[in-house]
C-alpha cells in the first residue's frame, strides 16, 4: 500500500528519511501468539505508548499505514519549525541596522536552500523514529492498514494480531474546506506545502490559527506577497485578545495583509492564477495569487478502522470518544493523541500516551483531566498560554485578579530590542494561586514552563517572588509579576504598622 503522504523530493535527505521511517524493503514480522498491547498509529502518541510499554517488558505491536513519526516529523512540527528559524534569520538580517550592523542592501533568501536545510534536519531527526530502532527496542513494527476484526484481533495487512489491550493513535489530518472551486484550484495543506521547491510570488493563506499565522509570517519573510484570510473577527481566536493583537501587529509589520471577518465564496482558475472571491467589510473582493494554503484545523483519522465491529463510538469531527482514563466505549481499547483529544499538539499526545500506559497495563487511575497543558504559537513574537483565560474564568464563575508586565519595562527586552510583548498572569482572587497565564515574547515558549511548573507544583506568586532570576533576562518579567502581587499584600493598615514600628526603632 502506498503511503498517504508523498515526499516529492528525491534528494539524499528524503531517501534517508524514507529509509528510516518507511523502509522500502521492510518485511512485517510473524506476530506473537498474543500481545499485551497493539497500537494502531506510529505518530507521537503511538510511538510513546509502544516504546514505553515495551520498556516495561510488555509484548507490543505497532501498526503504521504511512510513515513512522506521523505528521509531526514529516509534515508538521519538524519541517515547519525549520522554516520558521530560517524566516527569523531573514528578519534579523533586515533588522540588523537598528543594532548598528551594516549589511549588503541586496541580501536575499535562497528558498531552495531553505527547503534543503529543512529536509536535511528532518532526515537527521527521523533516526529517533526509525522502524529499525523500534524493532531493536522490542517493538514488532507492522506497515499496513490496521483494522479491528473483534475485541481481541486486529488485521495489519495480511497478518492477524491478537491483543489483550489495544490503543487507537491514528492522529489527524488537515481539515477540508467546502468552498466551490477550492479543490480544483489545487490548494496546499500542511501535507504538501513542505514539498515546495520554489517560492510562490503571491500566496493566500486561509485560516488564521496557529499554523496559518506561523506560515504566513514565514513566507512573507522569505519574500512572498502574503494575504491571510480569516472568517473570525480576529486572528488566533482561541488566544487572549491582547496577545492576538500583538501578533497581528507583527504580521502586518512583516507585510502580511491580514483580512479578518471575511467570507470566502468561491475559487476559480485563470491559467496559472488562482482567484479567490470573498466578502469583506460589506464589499466583494477578488484576490489573485499563485498558490493557496489551507489551514483550517484538523480532522481525526477514524475511517477504515472498523470501529463499529468492536463497539467503539466515534464522531467524524470530534474523533474517538474516551473517558477521563482514555478508555473508549470498549473497555479493552484505549485512544491517545489527536484522534481523541481536542488539544492537538505533539506534547499533549506524548502526555496522553503516558496516561494510557498506566491505565491499560497496570489498572491505573491516571486522568487526562489532571494534566496542566501549555501551548505555544511560534510566530515572532510567540504566544504561549497555560491554564484559564480571563473569558474561561468568567464562564466558570471564578473570580480572578490579573497582573500584567509589559516587556518595555524589562531591561533585557529593552536591550534585545524585543519590547513588543507582555506577561499576563491570573490568580484566584484573594490568593496567590496561579490559574492561568499568557506570554507574548520572542521566546515565550521557553518561558511558559516556569509558570506551568508553578501550577503543577502548587506554587504561587509568593514562591516566584522568592525565586532569584539571573539579571538581565526576559524571564525577569515573571519575577516582576510576582513582586507586583506582593505589593498588593501591603495594605494601608499593614503599611501604617510598619511605619509606626520603623519610627519607634529610629
Amino acid at each position: 500500500m502506498e503511503p498517504r503522504i508523498q515526499l516529492v523530493s528525491t534528494d539524499t535527505h528524503d531517501r534517508t528519511l524514507v529509509a528510516n521511517v518507511r523502509p522500502p524493503d521492510w518485511v512485517n514480522p510473524e506476530p506473537a501468539p498474543r500481545y499485551n498491547l497493539v497500537v494502531i498509529g506510529a505518530g507521537t502518541a503511538g510511538l510513546i505508548t509502544a516504546i514505553g510499554a515495551a520498556g516495561l517488558g510488555a509484548a507490543v505491536a505497532l501498526i503504521e499505514r504511512d510513515h513512522m513519526g506521523g505528521d509531526c516529523l514529516t509534515v508538521g512540527c519538524v519541517p515547519s519549525k525549520a522554516l520558521l528559524r530560517a524566516a527569523r534569520a531573514s528578519a534579523d538580517v533586515r533588522a540588523a541596522r537598528k543594532y548598528g550592523i551594516e549589511l549588503p542592501a541586496q541580501a536575499t533568501v535562497d528558498f531552495p536552500a531553505v527547503m534543503e536545510r529543512m529536509r536535511r534536519l528532518r532526515a537527521e531527526l527521523s533516526a529517533k523514529d526509525a522502524a529499525l530502532r523500534y524493532r531493536h527496542l522490542g517493538v514488532d513494527v507492522f506497515f499496513g492498514e490496521g483494522r479491528f476484526v473483534d475485541s481481541e484481533t486486529i488485521v495489519a495487512g495480511d497478518k492477524r494480531l491478537r491483543f489483550r489491550k489495544a490503543v487507537i493513535a491514528t492522529g489527524s489530518r488537515a481539515a477540508e474546506l467546502p468552498i466551490p472551486g477550492l479543490a480544483e484550484a489545487g490548494a496546499l495543506t500542511n501535507e504538501t506545502v513542505f514539498s515546495l521547491t520554489a517560492l510562490p510570488r503571491r500566496l493566500a493563506v486561509i485560516g488564521a490559527g496557529p499554523t496559518g499565522c506561523e506560515l504566513a509570517q514565514a513566507f512573507a519573510r522569505f519574500g512572498a506577497q502574503v494575504s491571510l484570510l480569516e472568517v473570525a473577527p480576529h486572528i488566533l481566536i482561541r488566544e487572549d485578545r491582547d496577545a492576538a493583537a500583538r501578533v497581528q501587529h507583527a504580521l502586518v509589520a512583516d507585510r502580511v495583509r491580514v483580512v479578518v471577518g471575511c467570507h470566502l465564496r468561491r475559487v476559480r482558475r485563470e491559467g496559472t492564477e488562482k482567484i479567490l472571491e470573498f466578502e469583506y467589510d460589506g464589499k466583494r473582493e477578488e484576490l489573485r495569487v499563485d498558490a493557496i494554503l489551507v489551514s483550517v484545523g484538523r480532522a481525526p483519522n477514524v475511517e477504515g478502522l472498523n470501529l463499529e465491529a468492536v463497539g467503539v463510538e466515534y464522531d467524524l469531527k470530534e474523533g474517538v470518544k474516551v473517558n477521563d482514563r482514555l478508555q473508549t466505549t470498549n473497555p479493552r481499547i484505549y485512544a491517545a493523541g489527536d484522534v481523541c483529544s481536542p488539544h492537538k499538539f505533539t506534547h499533549v499526545a506524548d502526555a496522553l500516551a503516558r496516561v494510557v500506559i498506566q491505565n491499560a497495563l497496570f489498572w491505573g487511575r491516571a486522568k487526562a483531566s489532571a494534566l496542566t497543558i501549555p501551548r505555544c504559537t511560534y510566530t515572532d513574537p510567540e504566544i504561549a498560554h497555560v491554564g484559564l483565560s480571563e473569558q474561561e474564568a468568567r464562564e466558570k464563575g471564578i473570580r480572578i485578579r490579573t497582573f500584567v508586565q509589559e516587556f518595555d519595562e524589562v531591561d533585557r527586552a529593552v536591550l534585545d530590542g524585543e519590547t513588543e510583548g507582555f506577561v499576563k498572569v491570573h490568580v484566584r482572587e484573594g490568593s496567590d494561586t496561579i490559574l492561568g497565564a499568557t506570554i507574548v515574547a520572542r521566546h515565550a515558549g521557553e518561558m511558559i514552563s516556569e509558570l506551568t511548573l508553578a501550577m503543577v507544583g502548587g506554587l504561587g506568586l509568593k514562591t516566584l517572588a522568592r525565586t532569584i532570576h539571573p539579571y538581565p533576562t526576559q524571564a525577569e518579567a515573571i519575577r516582576k509579576i510576582a513582586d507586583a502581587y506582593n505589593r498588593t499584600r501591603l495594605t494601608p493598615r499593614i503599611k501604617s504598622l510598619f511605619e509606626t514600628w520603623l519610627a519607634w526603632t529610629r
